[in-house]
């Protein structure tokens, strides 16, 4: 049986991760310290003997017993809110927990696929972004710990395929969303829908004219999975192409869940994207990737999914954890 590490693997997509691999027949070890992440996302994983569970923090040296096949870095705080409020771990998690996992790749002779991300890209000046560009981000800016901390990870990753030799996959994320987001971690998919379940306006920053594109969780999952198994070493994005203005997506959110909230707007944050689209040409020439699933379908299922949770999550900080400083 194939083992296979997945860090990250309490958040969002790395929960969703462990159970695609969990169906695929492959024995699961789960890393993560749980400071954003949450154990309710994989409760239902725990008493599969397939699967194991370790707490730890990829930050400080990674010890694993026995052989490893394939490693999926996900550990990394992912929304604004997280990482203004801890922007040293999540510079940390990127560089010195990339790094460590890359050596544990080396040492196990594992293949390691890190997850990247669209902000690699910054706010573009070129639409929509193929892996070609090479962005155009504020380095000192508030949200340049993540989008350098992601950077840099894909900088080392590449230095250990080439240096190294170690078999490394980079995938850059677009925006995902599907059950298990984190309701209130400020990014706009699960406030909007927080913000209607508790009948709150809709608050939109900026003029709601910058865009987005929304990938549903299954097909993300699908094209990482893809791509962990392909040859290409060269990152890739993957995402959905299927572009909408901020305002038109409050409008939508608006009629799933038949609201009367109005719509209120904000001043947009400093260094806040205007334009965010993958071109996936590369995903499906190199994985025979695309998505499939429509905004509507996704976006009922997640809505579903929230609607049906015990209203104390509603209200729930996102900060459920306290973050020290360090």
């Amino acid at each position: 049986m194939k083992r296979v590490l997945i860090t990250g693997a309490a958040g969002f997509l790395g929960s969703h991760l462990s159970d695609r691999f969990i169906k695929e027949g492959y024995y699961v070890i789960a890393m993560d310290n749980l400071v954003t992440g949450d154990l309710r996302n994989i409760e239902h994983l725990r008493s599969n003997p397939n699967f194991e569970f370790i707490h730890h923090d990829v930050s400080k040296h990674i010890v694993i017993d026995g052989d490893l096949d394939y490693i999926l870095n996900f550990a990394s705080p992912a929304s604004p809110i997280d990482y203004l409020k801890i922007p040293i771990q999540t510079l940390k998690v990127g560089s010195l927990g990339t790094h460590n996992c890359l050596g544990l790749a080396k040492a196990k002779g594992a293949r390691i696929l890190v997850a990247s991300t669209s902000e690699v890209y910054g706010d573009p000046l070129v639409h929509p972004q193929n892996e070609e560009y090479w962005g155009h981000v504020n380095p000192v800016g508030l949200r340049g710990c993540y989008d350098e901390a992601k950077r840099f990870q894909e900088a080392i990753t590449m230095a250990y395929h080439r240096h190294h030799g170690v078999e490394t996959r980079i995938v850059r994320i677009f925006n995902t969303y599907g059950p298990r987001m984190r309701l209130n971690d400020g990014r706009v998919l699960p406030a909007f829908i927080g913000q209607a379940l508790r009948g709150e306006d809709l608050t939109v920053f900026g003029d709601g004219s910058q865009t987005r594109s929304f990938c549903y969780v299954d097909d993300l999952v699908e094209g990482i999975y893809r791509l962990l198994l392909s040859d290409y070493a060269m990152p890739v994005n993957v995402g959905n192409p299927a572009e909408i203005t901020i305002g038109q997506f409050a409008e939508e959110i608006i009629k799933l869940t038949g609201t009367s909230q109005k719509v209120i707007y904000k001043p947009l944050p400093q260094d806040d994207p205007k334009q965010r689209q993958p071109d996936i040409t590369l995903a499906k020439k190199v994985l025979g990737w695309e998505p499939k699933v429509a905004r509507e379908e996704g976006l009922k299922i997640t809505y579903d999914y929230f609607r049906n949770l015990p209203e104390e999550r509603l209200y729930e900080e996102s900060n459920h954890r306290e973050f020290q400083k360090k």
